[in-house]
């Protein structure tokens, strides 16, 4: 435990990615098996799932040390984190030469918890608060309430790995997509130089870079292919040893939530590996609400199937009989796909959007949200599939945003570094002579507007509920939001995907905000 606090400790307290790097290097080639895949885990971004809410934390805290209520909660205002909190109100012990293992604090006490009495579980911590220093106290509380985060991307970790295993970083990332069950075991198989690959296991997704440049300066068009952006969930449908499996691309296995693509792609040969898209569809594409419905479901209905029919538009080969394609040209890989995928009505081919211009081509792009697809994806004939995020040979072209102006009326602080700033904001249009509140927005102003911000709503509260602050309402903002549908949810009647702020518009009264009837227009154009 005690060493993957200092890596923690060595990744929070730089910004150089060499150092990072290095730090990571260093504990990957000193920590035991056992610990390496719980610290593997951790640093991809994967987290435990809740055993203790920080609320209680608190209030463990308090209880513990007997101090009141009111300065618990300052303190936590101050803050802004309950687990760091906690840590610093906390008696901690003075560093001892034995530390038990990461893996045994995993499996053996914290794990072990779910489903205890909540005094066992006080108990159970209590111990454990007196036996670990302040770093130690801090890493244990954000285990514990599945908040853990480290300040390393999935990048890093890749190429610290391959330095340690001297493995190409492709093979890293290959072997660490899916959800694997941390242990020594499946550590060394992720370092082995010659490793069995799990039938089941997706390879890294290529993603796209957004184009804020004329499409022009990309060279001839003849270079380029052009695809709808799809609005829907990015996934590879694969058939290997007979069985078919669907990954997201946040690396969930959604194969059961949608049985129709699993009959669909029963027809493929196998050892084969599709990029794509889960859509929403039932001839044409339906809005993305429409596949909201499937997702988050516990129990797939007859009506609910039948009420959200899908389909899955293929627009890569990356696996074919066994074989890994993405070293070939994307039109190489374009052609033995269409001759693989025998249309129907479930698994489909992503159509190419034929244009003699890039001046055609932008018209096209026009016509995008009528067709409810966000804009256009460009990928370049002879480009290999990549690895993450490589720019050059994927751009998503994407339509402009919808836009409204609304009213700021409540104000929450955000957390970590923000934690004593209030960044979390909730934005209202006019209905009639009330204001009636239609997003919520966290990004989009710059550092000086958000002290500016934080500054004008201390001065300006006029009431709060809790963490939350109610303010004058003469503060007006343009929001930019992806899409809009009808939600019986809101109050408002609407629901915006993705909004987030343009720009504060100190020169626009509160009463020239929008109103709410305009706000439903939208709909219609989106």
């Amino acid at each position: 435990m005690r060493r993957f606090c200092q890596l923690y400790e060595a990744l929070d307290g730089t910004t150089r990615t060499n150092a990072k790097v290095e730090a990571m290097v260093r504990y990957f080639e000193a920590a035991p098996a056992e610990d390496a895949a719980w610290a593997v885990f951790f640093l991809t971004g994967q987290r435990l799932k809740r055993l203790i809410s920080g609320r209680t934390l608190r209030a463990w805290a308090q209880q513990r040390t007997g101090l009141p209520e009111w300065l618990v909660d300052e303190a936590h205002a101050a803050v802004g984190d309950s687990a760091e909190t906690t840590a610093l109100l906390l008696d901690a012990a003075e560093p001892g030469a034995a530390s038990l293992p990461l893996h045994r604090w995993l499996e053996e006490r914290i794990l072990p918890l779910h489903g205890q009495s909540a005094d066992r579980q006080y108990a159970a911590v209590c111990t454990w608060w007196q036996e670990l220093p302040r770093g130690e106290l801090f890493v244990l509380n954000k285990l514990l309430t599945g908040a853990f985060r480290v300040g390393v991307s999935k990048l890093l970790v890749m190429r610290a790995l391959a330095e340690v295993a001297k493995l190409p970083r492709a093979t890293i990332a290959h072997r660490l997509m899916g959800r694997p069950q941390p242990s020594a075991v499946w550590y060394r198989g992720l370092l082995a130089a010659e490793s069995a690959d799990d039938r089941a296991r997706p390879y890294p997704f290529f993603l796209a870079s957004p184009l804020e440049a004329d499409p022009s300066t990309l060279g001839p068009l003849e270079d380029w292919l052009a695809e709808w952006k799809w609005d829907g969930i990015r996934g590879q449908l694969m058939r290997r040893g007979g069985e078919i499996f669907l990954w997201s691309r946040g690396e969930e296995l959604i194969t059961e939530r949608f049985p129709e693509l699993i009959q669909a792609a029963a027809r493929l040969p196998d050892g084969v590996v599709l990029d794509g898209e889960v859509l929403a569809w039932d001839g044409d594409v339906l809005p993305f609400a429409v596949l909201q419905r499937r997702i988050g479901r516990d129990r797939l209905t007859q009506n609910l199937l039948q009420d959200a029919p899908v389909a899955f538009l293929a627009y890569d080969l990356i696996e074919e009989g066994g074989i890994d394609l993405r070293a070939l040209p994307f039109a190489v890989r374009r052609a033995r796909l269409e001759k693989l995928v025998a249309v129907s009505d479930r698994l489909l081919v992503s159509p190419e959007v034929s244009a003699g211009s890039w001046e055609e081509l932008a018209t096209w792009r026009a016509s995008a949200r009528e067709r409810r697809v966000e804009g256009l994806m460009l990928k370049r004939r002879d480009a290999p599939y990549g690895v993450g995020r490589q720019r050059g040979a994927w751009w998503k072209w994407k339509i402009a945003p919808l836009t409204l102006d609304a009213v700021l009326v409540y104000a929450q602080a955000g957390s970590g570094r923000r934690a004593s700033l209030f960044t979390d904001y909730t934005f209202a249009v006019w209905r009639g002579d009330e204001l009636v509140p239609v997003a919520k927005a966290y990004s989009g102003l710059t550092e000086q507007e958000i002290a500016a911000l934080d500054r004008w709503v201390r001065a300006n509260t006029i009431d709060r509920f809790g963490p939350v602050r109610q303010v004058a309402a003469v503060q007006v903002f343009e929001l930019a939001f992806g899409g809009i549908t009808r939600s019986t949810r809101h109050k408002s009647g609407v629901a915006l995907r993705f909004p987030r702020i343009v720009r504060w518009r100190a020169d626009k009264p509160a009463a020239q905000a929008d109103r709410l009837e305009q706000v439903h227009a939208l709909l219609d154009r989106a």
